[in-house]
């Protein structure tokens, strides 16, 4: 299901990246940097892969934040899959960094339990969504750079 999924989501160009990016973002189980090499492969503009992988992936991560938001953490482990004692990690590292943890939003498993604990923490909104998506946009200027290396 993972290929068909892919193959999808590459066929539906930059919407497709913003959707893969939304889901790798958030804290389902998703690699979207397969669908922007894909599409990077068939040529799609890469600023466009850029603006729109950055934008999904930083929404999938205020995803998380709400879920935190909510503040239930039975709510927390069921939905968004954070055991109680990565989410206390994730907690002391948001009280000690706040939301320059954001920048780490990246990061796969840290990054849900960052944008999660956020959240819970109530860390200031405008803040936590500049941070995440440096964070994120590095990682996908990063990515393309690479693969323009290549």
């Amino acid at each position: 299901m993972f290929q068909s999924l892919t193959d999808l989501l590459i066929a539906h160009g930059t919407a497709g990246m913003f959707i893969a990016a939304f889901l790798a973002g958030s804290f389902f189980p998703f690699a979207s940097e397969v669908v922007m090499l894909g599409l990077l492969a068939v040529g799609t503009d890469a600023t466009g892969l850029l603006l729109w992988g950055t934008a999904g992936n930083t929404l999938g991560g205020l995803f998380n934040y709400g879920i935190g938001r909510m503040g239930n953490p039975a709510w927390i482990e069921r939905y968004a899959k954070v055991p109680p004692e990565k989410l206390e990690q994730g907690l002391a590292r948001v009280r000690r960094y706040g939301s320059w943890a954001g920048l780490l939003a990246w990061v796969p498993f840290l990054g849900s339990v960052l944008t999660v604990s956020m959240g819970y923490l109530r860390c200031r909104l405008p803040y936590c969504l500049f941070n995440i998506a440096v964070g994120k946009f590095a990682r996908y200027a990063l990515l393309i750079s690479a693969y323009k290396a290549i």
